[in-house]
């Protein structure tokens, strides 16, 4: 399904020395903990910043804070995941895992270092390593984004031919998602795989309920072939004539139209 992504990152600007005026006197503080405290302050702009930049497309802008983060502290893990994802975006594929892995080993309970490190490994197409970075991210429960983690869980065990894995995977995407429409179209897809017709109906129903509700929504090739599939197997001639339909004029090119038509001179 095509749905437009709105980007997650937001522009910081902070300020990163702050002055305090006292009628009648300066103040300065020495103590070593307000110290630490602007440091750690400094470190968490630079890296908004520089991950702001890696969403626009900006490497040298982001390279830039990202460094300048890792100079205050050169075991950063927030600073070292973002810095694996310039590599990464860069094709730099070795120095991107080394960032990812200096995160980790820095701090492992770095929820975010280990999303990042998952979705590279995906990339790769190293799915049983993406799976276990991708297993321990969702054991952190105040990770504010665990339902994306679920689903990246999810399409990783269906790559590793886990079905009923990735169900489980993609009913908790589905639970802490709500308003999102990827798990339920991958949860309606690995259940029709399992031929479980009646229980992926259910799912494709709040889908499209969802979709009439939001008119920005449009199917997709996948969403119109697993309705399809759906509405066959349940012998819903209607509802599979109206997605044929539209699979037929709006994706012509696509596998999943190939596969209707192959569906079709089957006979089945």
């Amino acid at each position: 399904m095509t749905f437009k992504t709105k980007s997650r990152f937001l522009s910081v600007v902070a300020a990163l020395i702050a002055t305090v005026l006292v009628t009648g006197c300066v103040t300065t503080t020495d103590s070593p903990f307000a110290r630490e405290a602007d440091r750690q302050d400094a470190i968490a702009n630079y890296v908004r910043l520089g991950t702001a930049y890696i969403g626009q497309g900006n490497l040298d802008r982001a390279r830039h804070h990202l460094d300048r983060a890792l100079e205050l502290d050169s075991d950063s893990a927030a600073a070292r995941s973002a810095m694996g994802l310039v590599y990464n975006a860069e094709g730099e594929a070795e120095l991107a895992e080394k960032s990812f892995r200096q995160a980790i080993s820095s701090d492992s309970d770095y929820t975010r270092g280990r999303v990042y490190y998952g979705a590279f490994l995906y990339g790769q197409q190293r799915f049983e390593d993406a799976s276990a970075q991708f297993t321990a991210a969702s054991r952190d429960t105040e990770y504010p984004d665990r339902g994306s983690v679920f689903f990246n869980l999810g399409m990783t065990q269906e790559r590793l031919g886990k079905l009923e894995d990735a169900e489980a995977a993609y009913r908790r995407a589905v639970e802490l998602s709500r308003g999102d429409a990827r798990p339920l179209l991958s949860l309606s897809r690995v259940l029709v795989e399992q031929g479980r017709y009646s229980a992926a109906s259910r799912y494709y129903s709040r889908l499209t309920s969802m979709m009439q509700r939001d008119t920005r929504m449009r199917h997709s090739a996948e969403s119109l072939w697993t309705g399809i599939r759906i509405a066959h197997s349940l012998d819903d001639r209607d509802q599979e004539a109206s997605l044929a339909l539209q699979l037929k004029n709006n994706y012509p090119e696509s596998d999943e139209y190939q596969q209707y038509k192959v569906l079709m001179s089957n006979g089945q």
